[in-house]
């Protein structure tokens, strides 16, 4: 183990394509495109996201730094919990001014699961799908399913497709929805703040900006619950998919899994398999 872990760190063409990509990314910045009444945010983790697929077909990335690549993602996301576990400390204030709206959004996030994994066993979608639907599979989402299944396992595979596809097409749609709905609803522009907080800091960051713009004189506010709001999503929203989201998840998958089988061998023509 000791071996393995040091070769891994001895991998130097997997750290200086990382460390190029960053540096590439980093140098881009954040970019807006207005779009109507939202506005499409271009942050470099979706320069990022889009580089290191690019360099995957090209002879920079071997085999090698992909098995490799995939402890260290789990680490990474490790670091980035453990911040947002440091973060929950002073805010704790804020968090009990907010009051119970805040505190209960984590209901929500059981959405998912009901809405999107029937949809996903009827496709036929695999195990994969409790990955994908457990939650909207952001950083707290990939590193429970990668410590509780592994990040090779079907599970792994599909939160890790969620939370590339949450990164290059999440952003713009939270951003476009936020800034429309916010417009044309007759809802309080503080809750679609607290909307914005999903557990996803890129998410966030999209959505808020429209409401910034529609809203300019609540600016300070918005932001504020919108902080708060992805605060309490990051630490509280790994509890709620541990205790409550993934076993529903699984346990859900199991029943539609069984119908689908038990419709599938009452139907004309079904052959037994060997």
């Amino acid at each position: 183990m000791a071996e393995q872990t040091q070769k891994l760190w001895k991998d130097w063409r997997l750290h200086l394509v990382v460390l190029a990509i960053v540096i590439v990314t980093e140098s881009i910045g954040v970019h807006s495109i207005p779009l109507g009444p939202g506005v499409i945010l271009l942050l470099p983790m979706l320069y990022a996201v889009i580089i290191g697929l690019a360099l995957y077909f090209t002879p920079l990335v071997k085999e090698k730094q992909s098995i490799n690549a995939e402890p260290l993602v789990f680490l990474s996301v490790s670091v980035l919990i453990a911040k947002f576990g440091v973060n929950a400390g002073p805010a704790i204030s804020q968090i009990i001014e907010a009051g119970p709206a805040l505190l209960l959004q984590e209901l929500g996030n059981l959405g998912t699961i009901f809405l999107a994994l029937p949809i996903a066993v009827f496709l036929g979608i695999k195990r994969e799908s409790i990955g994908m639907t457990h939650s909207i599979g952001r950083e707290a989402n990939l590193a429970l399913i990668t410590d509780k299944f592994g990040l090779s396992s079907p599970e792994g595979r599909g939160v890790m497709a969620m939370y590339i596809f949450g990164t290059v097409f999440g952003s713009i749609f939270i951003g476009l929805i936020s800034g429309f709905l916010a417009t044309v609803t007759p809802l309080h522009p503080l809750s679609f703040a607290m909307a914005t907080g999903v557990g996803s800091g890129s998410m966030a960051a999209a959505a808020l900006g429209p409401l910034v713009a529609a809203y300019p004189d609540m600016s300070e506010q918005l932001t504020a619950f919108s902080g708060v709001s992805n605060l309490i999503s990051s630490v509280t929203g790994l509890y709620m998919s541990i205790f409550v989201g993934l076993p529903v998840t699984i346990k859900l998958y199991e029943i539609l899994s069984r119908r689908k089988e038990a419709k599938v061998k009452g139907s004309v023509g079904y052959v037994k398999k060997p």
